[in-house]
């Protein structure tokens, strides 16, 4: 086993989640060592000719990473595992934290094709697939946003790739959104924490009036000029908003998460042409966060 593969533990939970073979013959190589060069990819960053001989073909690794991103095999992956852990109660749901960080995209992952894309062999759209590819351009480049909720585990309940300059506040909603936890026993599957945290980017009467409607607590702190525009409307204005610092305080737990993501190289920096491969991409980091103890 070299440096960064799957452990055994990490393989004993990874398995029953992955596609078995059907019929004849058997479709898929071992899976094992195709998801280690995945995985030693996404740790390292370098270009996928360049993987190492002992983990195959690098065209093998990277047509599986690239279907599976496609198919949406990776996103189903990564609620299975996160069903197993909320069966054993392991989800820290008291405090669930919103977040965002951005991406440099290196010149490689600009230029894809205009056409969408299509899964091999099938006439249908990809799953995570965006017409701007999820690049955009700011002073210093082209750049990609990663919004995300995480648990106070220090791992991620839902992502969402976006281009670089799109704003946090109106991306809340579509991650608390994605937060859908299956449960292998039965009922429909969880997507409400108990609280949530976010700092003053997330601000707005829209998402507190969403936060309310679907009966979550929250801390968010309220910016200055919404503060003074509630101050001189008087009575009209509303009552402030309740703020909890001892709460507020566990906010460092999403921007540890950032920085064990961004750890793998292909994530903090994006080189992936298609959203859709970059999703895969960190949804497969993510995965790696669930696998560990």
């Amino acid at each position: 086993m070299g440096r960064g593969d799957l452990t055994d533990a990490e393989w004993d939970g990874l398995e029953p989640h992955l596609p078995k073979n059907a019929g004849r013959g058997g479709r898929w190589k071992d899976h094992r060592q195709v998801i280690n060069g995945i995985l030693f990819r996404i740790r390292t960053g370098i270009p996928w000719p360049d993987l190492p001989r002992r983990f195959g073909s690098w065209q093998t690794c990277y047509d599986r990473h690239r279907r599976w991103s496609a198919d949406g095999t990776w996103e189903r992956i990564f609620r299975s595992i996160q069903a197993d852990v909320d069966a054993g109660g392991s989800i820290d749901w008291s405090m669930v934290s919103v977040d965002s960080t951005v991406c440099r995209a290196h010149q490689h992952a600009a230029g894809a094709r205009k056409q969408a894309p299509r899964k091999a062999g099938k006439r249908i759209r990809t799953v995570q697939h965006r017409p701007d590819e999820a690049l955009g351009r700011s002073r210093g480049g082209l750049t990609t946003k990663i919004h995300l909720a995480g648990e106070g585990g220090l791992r991620p309940l839902a992502l969402l790739v976006t281009p670089g300059q799109w704003g946090d506040c109106p991306q809340m909603i579509p991650v608390l959104e994605r937060i859908r936890v299956p449960r292998p026993a039965g009922g429909h599957p969880r997507t409400r924490p108990d609280h949530l945290s976010g700092d003053k980017a997330y601000s707005s009467r829209r998402n507190r009036r969403y936060l309310r409607r679907r009966q979550i607590k929250h801390t968010i702190p309220e910016r200055r000029d919404q503060q003074a525009h509630r101050q001189r409307r008087g009575s009209h204005g509303g009552r402030p908003a309740g703020f909890d610092p001892a709460r507020y305080a566990r906010r460092n737990e999403v921007e540890r998460l950032i920085n064990r993501l961004k750890i793998n190289r292909a994530v903090a920096t994006r080189f992936d042409k298609r959203a859709y491969v970059f999703h895969g991409t960190v949804t497969v980091a993510a995965v790696r966060l669930w696998l560990r103890p």
